[in-house]
């Protein structure tokens, strides 16, 4: 998911009652719901070094102890040596003082939020590898888009719900509540758990549209990819022995389009070029990736330099947030070009068309 839809799901993880229990609640999960995507200062060496540790260790079951111990030992440091103040916010309309300081249950605090940062990065169709080093193997939930406008509004509206309904409290003279929004906090998050189980329904109902299809059992994997906003829509791939083949699901009318012509990918022809690039360091961590790739030789120019595309099926699909000109097929996100010189070696690099220095 994008940062800031994780950084309010830590703040509506601590609003749910958490801050009632220690202070610095709020803070500590707001911070660790997004500190695992620190791994995009990786991309400081380069778009592939950026490519190759993005959702890597920081992402993983055995990061996450460490990384729940540095945010808290951070929060700590502050803590001590901060400047000293009351903690009795006496005449602010504080029933109680405030929560005690209990660097244990923060800490565990922190690994929660910092689950919750695994589990929506599950939910889209990129994936996650929560058990590696031990297992490599990338899991994909593919029922949610990187960015869901609906699950987005339900933790904005958790987050400032409570702040309107406490103006108007204000104005008709009732006590002001120190923890509010509990309430709030908890339907939010129950409504994102069942727009998760209906949308993982539709994305169910679409591969099972789209198997009726296939006849002839030829299909050897199905994936479906979720469009932002539209449930009922999903850009289906099936894999074949010879081919991929896309379609365009509509569960509303029940229909799953596929032109024969536009929407079939032949396996490309394996050339001298392509087998160099993918022992490249790009294309060693691009199939490493990709589950649907498709790389091919798309050009070479007079002096004899092949270029090689590596492109993954997820994601060639048009989305007003993906697109680029309208087309998803021959330029999608998380592309990747190796040029092969004359002389078969690998003259450059480039992810999404930044060169790997």
């Amino acid at each position: 998911m994008e940062p800031v839809t994780h950084f309010m799901t830590g703040a509506v993880l601590a609003r749910t009652g958490l801050n009632r229990k220690a202070a610095y609640t709020t803070l500590v999960m707001t911070l660790a719901a997004e500190a695992p995507d620190i791994d995009t200062l990786w991309s400081l060496g380069g778009p592939v070094t950026g490519f190759e540790h993005h959702r890597g260790i920081t992402h993983t079951f055995l990061g996450l102890p460490f990384e729940a111990a540095i945010i808290v030992g951070g929060i700590w440091l502050w803590h001590r040596f901060r400047p000293k103040t009351h903690r009795w916010r006496a005449g602010k309309g504080y029933a109680t003082p405030a929560a005690p300081v209990r660097w244990g249950l923060l800490y565990g605090f922190a690994l929660l939020a910092l689950l919750s940062h695994i589990l929506l990065d599950w939910t889209n169709n990129y994936g996650v590898r929560p058990f590696f080093p031990f297992n490599p193997h990338w899991y994909a939930g593919s029922f949610v888009f990187i960015f869901e406008p609906v699950m987005f509004l339900l933790l904005l509206l958790a987050l400032i719900a409570p702040y309107f309904f406490g103006l108007i409290n204000s104005e008709v003279g009732a006590e002001r509540q120190r923890y509010r929004g509990a309430g709030w906090a908890g339907f939010a998050l129950g409504a994102i758990v069942m727009l998760w189980g209906w949308r993982w329904i539709e994305r169910d109902n679409a591969i099972a549209r789209v198997k009726a299809e296939d006849a002839g059992g030829q299909a050897l994997r199905v994936f479906a990819s979720p469009y932002p906003f539209n449930p009922f829509t999903w850009d289906v791939v099936v894999e074949t022995s010879d081919a991929y083949r896309i379609f365009t699901v509509d569960n509303l009318s029940n229909e799953a389009v596929s032109s024969p012509e536009r929407d079939t990918v032949y396996r490309p022809e394996t050339t001298l070029a392509t087998l160099v690039a993918k022992r490249s360091y790009l294309g060693r961590i691009y199939l490493d990736w990709s589950q649907y790739p498709v790389v091919e030789q798309t050009g070479i120019d007079q002096d004899g330099n092949a270029t090689i595309t590596f492109r993954d099926l997820r994601f060639m699909y048009d989305t007003f947030l993906t697109r680029d000109g309208a087309n998803g097929r021959a330029n999608p996100p998380i592309m990747g070009k190796v040029i092969i010189g004359a002389d078969r070696r690998v003259a450059s690099m480039k992810m999404n068309n930044r060169e790997q220095k």
